[in-house]
């Protein structure tokens, strides 16, 4: 498991470019065969991904959760959230199947021991975009449909930031501890993600990128306010943003961003916005 540091925004001034993708920048994800995590001290959050192939992935042989987690196994104090956005998949809980489609997620509650992840066709994989929390009390496993998220509109095509919101894991769907999860599309013709954009000083979020050609970036707006930077995100790429931080982009072309946030609520609404003027 990759371990990621906090950073103190002070000294994010001072980072190049490298810096800024060697501390928030998560690459390397849906490797086939294999599953991947970063776990970073920014609230504790674990992103990361599956994608099996011939064979089940078990969570329990892929991680060693004495040393990263210091747990007898990856959920005695977490839970997990998952949105696939590959192939149909199944994911087995405790030794109660799952199938989840394209686009579908599920949350997994803390106390469940034994989490694997399979492909229906090893040659059309899933691809499971993961993130974990710490829990203190079980709340109930529960599949999402991609159909059964709470969604919203918002934006205009003269934005150029027409979007839907796909709210898979919230307190008016699916009971969690703190891990909120959803996931973004854009338009066509619309490139811009939460302009103006916004801090939410009481929650981290993690951005995952998709829905993208081999020719398309998005430029991954972050800092403070006043003093913001950019890192440059291609296809199936994620990026952690610190509470202190602004998250917001624009892409050459339309996307799909999944998004999770931990911390101390999950008030969607809970936001800091930052009028245009103020952004440096």
């Amino acid at each position: 498991m990759d371990i990621r540091n906090a950073t103190n925004p002070k000294d994010m001034k001072h980072y190049d470019s490298e810096r800024l993708r060697e501390e928030y920048f998560i690459g390397g994800l849906f490797v086939p065969g294999e599953i991947k995590f970063v776990y970073s001290h920014v609230d504790r959050i674990i992103a990361g991904s599956a994608c099996p192939t011939t064979k089940a992935l078990n969570l329990e042989e892929n991680v060693d959760t004495q040393k990263d987690l210091g747990t007898d196994f990856f959920l005695q104090r977490r839970e997990l959230g998952v949105i696939n956005i590959g192939e149909a998949g199944i994911i087995t809980v405790d030794g109660e199947k799952y199938e989840i489609g394209p686009r579908d997620g599920i949350y997994i509650g803390m106390g469940n021991k034994n989490i694997e992840f399979s492909s229906v066709d090893p040659n059309k994989p899933a691809k499971f975009y993961i993130n974990s929390a710490p829990a203190h009390k079980t709340y109930p496993t529960v599949k999402i449909d991609i159909s059964q998220a709470e969604k919203e509109t918002l934006g205009s095509q003269e934005e150029a930031n027409r979007r839907t919101i796909n709210k898979y894991i919230i307190p008016t769907t699916v009971k969690s501890c703190q891990l909120t999860m959803g996931m973004t599309a854009l338009e066509p013709g619309s490139v811009w993600n939460t302009m103006p954009t916004h801090t939410h000083d009481r929650r981290m979020e993690v951005y995952l990128y998709f829905d993208m050609d081999e020719d398309s970036v998005v430029f991954h707006m972050m800092g403070e306010p006043d003093e913001t930077r950019h890192i440059v995100m291609r296809n199936e790429e994620a990026v952690i943003s610190p509470s202190w931080s602004i998250h917001s982009g624009v892409g050459t072309k339309n996307y799909t961003f999944i998004w999770g946030m931990v911390g101390e609520n999950q008030t969607f609404s809970d936001m800091d916005h930052v009028a245009m003027k103020d952004i440096r």
